[in-house]
C-alpha cells in the first residue's frame, strides 16, 4: 500500500483550493527550473493535497511558456501519487455546452513549441500513452464532479493546440468534423506525457466553456465570454475537489493499469552509457527504476 497524495493543477480561473488545514504556500527547487508557482500543500478533508495553479497566481504564464517538467517534477518530488489536471477548454460537441465538465480520456497532441519528455540524449525512454490517463482516478473525479450537481460527461477526446491564440474555423470544422475530437484546449500536452513519465497517475477534467468557433449560433470565441463562464466553473471546480477526499483512500494499492510502472520497460539506453549529468536531473522522477532515492 501507498500513502495517497493528490497533485491538483489549476487551469484558468483556480489559483488556491479552499478548505485545506495546515495549508502552507512552499517553494520546491527542481532540476528543470522553478515550477509555475509556489505549491500550496496541506491536507483536505484527511488526505494530503498538494495545489499547483498552471499559470501561477495572477496568471503569468502563457500555454507555451507553463515550465510543465518543473510542475510534474515538483509534484512528484513532494510524494504525489495522484495528479488531477482541472483546466478550461471549448467544446465541439452541442451536448457539451458551456458549464459543463468533461472527464478526458484521449488526446491529439497539436502542440510544437514545448519540451515534451524528462528523458534526452543520454538517457531514451519511451512510455506508453495509448490510455494516457488513469481510469481509477478518473472515476473518482466524474462520480465527486456528479455529487457537487456538475453536468459531467464520462469520456472525451481533448485536442490540444499550441496557442494562444484560439482556433481558425476552418481548423476547428477539421478538428471537430473530421478528426473526431469533442474538446479543445491548450495545456494537458505535454503535461500528461510527463506525468506517465514520472510514474504519475493522471485524470483530465475539461471544463467547458466556449463552443470553439465551429457553433454556427455562437460565432468567434469571445475571450470576455469565456472569463465570465470561468468563475462558475472555477466554484465547480472546487466543489468538485472538495468531495475528492470521501472517494479516495488515505492509502492505495498500486495502480490496477500500471501508471507508477510506466518506466519498467521504457529505458533503451545502456548503464553504462547513460549521461550522469541527465540521471542527476531525473532523480525525482525516474529514482525508482535508476536506482536513486526519489
Amino acid at each position: 500500500m501507498t500513502k495517497t497524495k493528490i497533485g491538483i493543477i489549476g487551469g484558468s480561473g483556480i489559483y488556491d483550493i479552499e478548505g485545506m488545514t495546515d495549508a502552507e504556500w512552499i517553494g520546491v527547487e527542481t532540476p528543470w527550473g522553478p515550477p509555475s508557482d509556489q505549491i500550496l500543500t496541506g491536507s483536505l478533508d484527511g488526505l494530503e493535497m498538494a495545489f499547483l495553479p498552471r499559470h501561477g497566481r495572477g496568471h503569468v504564464f502563457t500555454p507555451s511558456t507553463v515550465p510543465y517538467r518543473a510542475n510534474i517534477d515538483a509534484l512528484k518530488r513532494l510524494g504525489v501519487t495522484d495528479v488531477i489536471s482541472i483546466s478550461a477548454c471549448g467544446s465541439f460537441r452541442e451536448q457539451m455546452a458551456p458549464g459543463d465538465f468533461v472527464i478526458v480520456d484521449q488526446f491529439i497532441d497539436r502542440t510544437f513549441a514545448r519540451e515534451k519528455s524528462f528523458f534526452g540524449t543520454g538517457c531514451v525512454a519511451h512510455v506508453s500513452v495509448a490510455h494516457p490517463t488513469c481510469a481509477r482516478l478518473s472515476t473518482a473525479c466524474l462520480n465527486a464532479a456528479r455529487q457537487a450537481g456538475i453536468t459531467v460527461h464520462d469520456g472525451g477526446t481533448y485536442l490540444a493546440m499550441e496557442g494562444p491564440q484560439f482556433s481558425t474555423l476552418a481548423e476547428s470544422r477539421m478538428y471537430r468534423e473530421h478528426w473526431g475530437a469533442d474538446v479543445i484546449g491548450m495545456t494537458n500536452m505535454p503535461e500528461a506525457k510527463l506525468a506517465r513519465e514520472a510514474e504519475l497517475c493522471y485524470a483530465s477534467v475539461a471544463m467547458v466553456t466556449d463552443y470553439d468557433s465551429w457553433h454556427p449560433d455562437h460565432g468567434e470565441v469571445d475571450v470576455t465570454q469565456i472569463i465570465a463562464t470561468l468563475m462558475g466553473n472555477a466554484d465547480n471546480g472546487r466543489a468538485m475537489v472538495r468531495r475528492l477526499p470521501a472517494l479516495l483512500a488515505a492509502e492505495r494499492a498500486p495502480c490496477p493499469a500500471g501508471c507508477d510502472h510506466a518506466l519498467d520497460h521504457a529505458i533503451l539506453t545502456a548503464p553504462d552509457r547513460r549521461d550522469p549529468l541527465l540521471l542527476a536531473r531525473l532523480d525525482a522522477v525516474a529514482g525508482r527504476v535508476l536506482g536513486r532515492p526519489a
